[in-house]
């Protein structure tokens, strides 16, 4: 079973990556091969060199270079993929034949105030700049570009997280007995 989360920034994903961890899928992300590029380039990991690096990875290794590598290294493995950020990389995760991708909708207020709750490094500092940022990811000017109208587009669930964290593993509880079952 490999389970894919996309969503905007501060949408639940990392949320729900532990929970799915906890029902004993193993945790990666896209952003993965990321980090270890920028490591191996001795670059700074921030929001905007993870962006850019998964750029030059796309254009040196293809749109789906990202979720190709995971794939080799989870071997199918029962997974959750945090971070799916291309139509590309779905296509690729879907050609196991065991994938789910879920969308993680949040509205723009709610991710605002848990942004500024996680205090995470990389994160804008002001609203304008989280704005911008969105915007900026949503829709790809070319192959190695985020594009994550697109990729949202190719769910096969929907989660709307505007609530409790209550609420949010109710909505989990609903699609993990729905997929163990088919």
């Amino acid at each position: 079973m490999l389970i894919g989360l996309t969503g905007k920034n501060a949408s639940g994903k990392s949320t729900i990556v532990s929970w799915f961890s906890e029902k004993g899928l193993r945790s990666v992300s896209c952003s993965d091969s990321i980090r270890s590029w920028l490591r191996n380039q001795e670059i700074e990991e921030t929001r905007n060199s993870l962006i850019e690096g998964g750029r030059q990875l796309r254009r040196s290794g293809g749109p789906s270079i990202l979720a190709d590598m995971l794939l080799e290294i989870l071997n199918g493995e029962d997974a959750v993929v945090d971070s799916i950020r291309t139509p590309d990389e779905v296509a690729s995760f879907r050609k196991r034949g065991d994938f789910w991708l879920i969308e993680i909708r949040a509205s723009e207020e709610m991710r605002w105030e848990r942004l500024k709750k996680r205090n995470r490094p990389g994160d804008p500092e002001d609203r304008e700049t989280f704005v911008r940022q969105d915007k900026t990811e949503e829709s790809a000017k070319d192959k190695a570009g985020q594009d994550l109208l697109a990729t949202a587009e190719l769910a096969d669930y929907i989660i709307e997280n505007n609530g409790s964290i209550e609420q949010l593993e109710t909505e989990l509880e609903g699609f993990w007995n729905e997929i163990k079952h088919s």
